[in-house]
């Protein structure tokens, strides 16, 4: 009796193992439950790469955020990130000291900020086609305003 159980056990580690081998796990499918930490984007090649690059590294040092991700396109720079736990009774607060951070360092962005977890998906998925290839400038930056316009209408 105990060989059998033994046997069982065995064979459904084998199963749950051989499982997940040919899944690969995107950063979009798991960006809710765990940390991405997705690569500043620009939609056009060129266009300031390294001034998004200073913007993530900027609001990644807000101590109540732990996921940021920044997209900059030809009219709009999107910052969305995720609030540590203990700190969501204070978002509205986090946004106001983000947004005023933001505009005093780089007074000719036009930002959209946001802490919606649908948008950080959609950021996280934009950024992913843009690194993949599957998406070009125009394409990125259509997007881009969808999702902006997206951010308009949620508040």
């Amino acid at each position: 009796m105990v060989y059998i159980i033994r046997l069982m056990l065995i064979v459904s580690i084998l199963l749950m193992g051989s499982c997940s081998q040919g899944q690969k796990e995107k950063d979009s499918q798991l960006a809710l439950m765990k940390m991405t930490n997705p690569n500043p984007t620009v939609t056009k090649k060129n266009d300031g790469q390294d001034k998004v690059e200073k913007i993530e590294r900027e609001v990644s040092n807000f101590d109540e955020l732990y996921d940021v991700a920044v997209i900059k396109g030809e009219k709009a720079t999107l910052v969305v990130y995720k609030v540590k736990h203990m700190q969501r009774f204070r978002m509205k607060k986090i946004e106001q000291n983000l947004n005023k951070t933001l505009e005093k360092k780089y007074p000719k962005e036009n930002f959209t900020v946001s802490s919606d977890y649908k948008i950080f998906l959609e950021a996280v998925r934009l950024v992913e086609k843009k690194e993949n290839g599957t998406l070009s400038d125009k394409q990125a930056e259509k997007r881009l305003s969808e999702i902006v316009k997206m951010t308009s209408d949620m508040k």
